[in-house]
């Protein structure tokens, strides 16, 4: 888990260091006017001191730019995270591995897949995340950037699988109900890349087709689907309007038909109404039953 690490401004650190500085420097000075041997040598081991102090105080300098995080580690031991913007001073001899906090776009490649139907399709989608744990970022997972590259592909192929392209019975969703799809979708998601310390904001479909060794096919079937669904409207219609001229000209006494001719004008009507060609009347010039 992500812990703070100790750090200092570095600009206080800096001026402390000038401090140090200028105090061997002066020391070095004082020693150096003496011709005695055991005096040059022990200006040479304060000086050696100094410059080795200055180098170890030196090595705990870093920049944490905007929105990133600096991992610091100790000999390998992890002692905390910095993520204030700034010039920070903190443990020397340390490591520091930069890991952004930054919100990132990820766009699959267009994977093939069998939907639950069975029937071949192309998907892929966009997830939109960020770190919100640097330590499990940089240490839980070999590369958080591969790992949720490589997760967010598995979670696309499991919901393809999981929903039919198009839902054939009513209640049922299917892969084109984006809603649905893209909650369920972020859901596994984020469940997936907890562990590397990843948080998934949102992910959505950007692109969904049969593949193309069905989709001809697969558009004939919708337009045939489509064909019987308007003909089902058609005749619903049909009837409702053949109904309401039967029950207006007998509420209204227009005329009086018996059942044998009701049902010859039921047919008239819902061959003119139904029919998906022009229809050329016939006028009877004759009696009723002519």
């Amino acid at each position: 888990m992500e812990r703070p690490a100790f750090r200092v401004s570095g600009f206080v650190a800096v001026a402390g260091l000038l401090v140090l500085a200028v105090v061997g420097l002066v020391v070095i000075l004082a020693t150096a006017g003496d011709s005695d041997a055991s005096t040059a040598v022990s200006t040479v081991t304060v000086a050696s001191v100094f410059a080795l102090v200055l180098a170890v105080v030196a090595s705990g300098f870093t920049i944490v730019n905007p929105n990133d995080a600096q991992v610091v580690q100790f000999f390998g031991r992890y002692v905390g995270s910095i993520r204030a913007a700034g010039f920070h001073w903190t443990v020397p001899l340390t490591a520091k591995r930069r890991v952004t906090l930054r919100v990132r776009n990820f766009e699959t490649a267009r994977l093939k897949v069998s939907d639950a139907d069975g029937n071949p399709v192309e998907i892929a989608a966009v997830v939109v995340w960020r770190v919100v744990d640097s330590a499990r970022a940089a240490f839980a997972v070999d590369d958080h950037v591969e790992y949720v590259a490589v997760q967010s592909e598995a979670a696309v192929r499991h919901m393809a699988t999981s929903y039919p392209y198009e839902a054939h019975d009513s209640g049922r969703a299917s892969l084109r109900d984006s809603s649905v799809v893209s909650e369920e979708l972020t859901q596994e998601l984020r469940e997936r890349v907890e562990l590397a310390g990843v948080e998934v904001l949102e992910s959505r479909t950007t692109h969904l087709a049969y593949a193309p060794e069905i989709a001809q096919a697969m558009l004939a079937r919708q337009q045939a689907s489509a064909i019987v669904s308007a003909r089902f409207k058609i005749v619903e219609g049909a009837v409702g309007m053949v109904s309401n001229a039967l029950d207006r000209l007998r509420d209204e006494h227009v005329v009086e038909l018996d059942e044998e001719r009701k049902a010859q004008m039921v047919a008239n009507l819902l061959v003119v109404l139904c029919g998906d060609r022009a229809v050329q009347p016939v006028v009877n010039t004759g009696s009723l039953y002519s």
